[in-house]
């Protein structure tokens, strides 16, 4: 998920064909705490939010609740994964049989930077400088774009919400929507300033209403899509049976990416696989319904290797593992990988709505970026390790999971590791742990407990009026930078009880 390419080569010289995405790296962004406090200051980003999760949440809750078995659907999908995660060898070579059996070509990437290598040569194979893109997870966690932009090839993107995100020159904050962060008056600015840079200028006149700004990302990407040789997708699904690719949206450049270039290059992690297309059935009833709140996806596309003379004869599929077989040798964490991509855990998730996906410093934002990323990256990075903390453990998210993924449980058992990990390498205890010993102690003893409760009580007439302890020294400022402690109770519970049930007596 790192930047597989080295700026300081020949080709980084070399004027840029696309738009340039912010210079940091993910890895190079700080802990979640501090990106969580600089996206809370924006009060816009906060706005823009609100307003679209909150329109997410309650389409999809109004498609799901028409559903009687939902919840066998979601068992359906949590078995259907768990199946492919403990036999996922078998399928995966099953896969590749059938595709290559169906004239594609199947080529293997243990990580982002081989993945990089056999995308970019198999581009300039074809002897082409451009290319036209498929929204895709997959290719943004490796950095793709900016692997082929360091080899002289421009890589357009052509969803809508991912063209906003790359002509911003910025990074998409959401799983399925990219640019939720932006409202229409941001998306009509960057259109005005920089489409004309890139292609097909937008009309100087151009309103911020939907359907002028759709219409002139469709004239902006037309031209892209005709002159197009080679395209690149990400996939929904890979079925193993078949060999078949599934890629589903709902604007129609995907239809157009998949049917009109020569060559067709798919990039799709090892977890992608299902094992026969009957479970297509279980899955594209779970995934439009979580996702966009619909009941149906408009563009469901399937191929089955190449044709000649209907669409794409020379036809590839990248399978990546980058951190996965690593994840799946965790069997406490082997759960993250039944994700589908949905998204349905940040729209319900009050941390993301209120901080965006930003913050997380991670392709994967939200709780399942949370999980997801430390098991793909490690948590050795102050990012990586702080994710874990970035939920209140609501557990909205497994609520509303259509693969039923355990989310709360795998962020405490993250933390666990985080801890550990902490506790192994530190030379002096951290404060934490300081803290969390003296507690012990004092909860070992019934003695020890009551004094204690009996300082705390007295303490109450001195505190503020308003109930809450604020900002506290150090060592406990960390701790109260972003949190207000209730004061004291005046009584204990334990002196309560001797009043109310033992008449007093000590």
């Amino acid at each position: 998920m790192t930047r597989a390419t080295t700026p300081a080569t020949a080709a980084s010289t070399r004027q840029r064909r696309t738009p340039a995405p912010p210079e940091a790296t993910f890895l190079g962004m700080p802990a979640f705490r501090f990106g969580a406090r600089e996206a809370l200051a924006n009060t816009q980003q906060r706005r823009n939010l609100r307003h679209a999760t909150g329109t997410i949440r309650a389409k999809r809750a109004a498609v799901v609740g028409e559903v009687p078995g939902w919840e066998d659907l979601r068992r359906a999908g949590e078995a259907i994964k768990n199946d492919v995660l403990a036999h996922l060898d078998r399928y995966l070579v099953q896969f590749e049989e059938q595709f290559t059996k169906a004239g594609g070509t199947v080529h293997w990437a243990s990580d982002a930077a081989e993945a990089n290598r056999i995308v970019t040569q198999l581009v300039q194979a074809t002897g082409v400088d451009e290319v036209v893109k498929v929204k895709s997870m997959a290719t943004q966690e490796i950095d793709l774009n900016e692997a082929l932009e360091e080899a002289g090839i421009a890589a357009w993107e052509t969803d809508l919400a991912e063209l906003i995100v790359q002509l911003g020159h910025d990074r998409p904050s959401h799983i399925l929507v990219p640019a939720i962060h932006r409202n229409r008056s941001e998306v009509r600015e960057i259109f005005l300033e920089e489409m004309g840079r890139y292609g097909t200028a937008a009309p100087s006149d151009i309103s911020d209403e939907p359907h002028d700004l759709a219409g002139a990302a469709r004239i902006h990407l037309r031209e892209k899509f005709l002159r197009a040789k080679v395209a690149i997708s990400g996939a929904n699904f890979a079925v193993a049976e078949t060999g078949t690719l599934v890629v589903v949206e709902s604007e129609g450049n995907g239809r157009m990416c998949l049917t009109l270039p020569e060559t067709l290059i798919s990039v799709v992690g090892i977890e992608k696989i299902l094992p026969t297309v009957a479970d297509l059935e279980v899955f594209l009833q779970l995934l439009p319904r979580s996702s966009t709140g619909e009941r149906m996806n408009p563009y469901t596309s399937m191929w089955t290797g190449g044709a000649s003379g209907d669409g794409p004869h020379d036809v590839h599929v990248v399978l990546i593992d980058n951190g996965r077989t690593e994840a799946l040798a965790h069997l406490h964490g082997r759960a993250a990988l039944r994700c589908i991509r949905c998204s349905a855990c940040l729209n319900i998730c009050p941390v993301y709505e209120r901080v965006g996906g930003h913050a997380y410093g991670s392709v994967y934002p939200g709780p399942i970026g949370a999980v997801l990323t430390p098991q793909l990256r490690g948590i050795t990075s102050d990012i990586d390790a702080s994710l874990p903390y970035a939920s209140s453990l609501c557990g909205a998210c497994f609520e509303v999971c259509p693969v039923r993924i355990d989310l709360p449980e795998l962020l405490v058992q993250l933390r666990h590791e985080v801890v550990e990990k902490k506790k192994s390498h530190a030379r002096v205890p951290g404060a934490n742990q300081a803290i969390f010993a003296g507690a012990s102690w004092m909860m070992a003893d019934a003695r020890r407990l009551t004094a204690v409760q009996k300082l705390a009580s007295a303490s109450n007439r001195v505190m503020p009026k308003s109930g809450r302890i604020g900002a506290l020294p150090w060592p406990m400022s960390k701790w109260s930078k972003a949190r207000d402690l209730p004061a004291p109770p005046a009584e204990s519970f334990r002196d309560w009880w001797k009043r109310e049930h033992e008449g007093g007596r000590s």
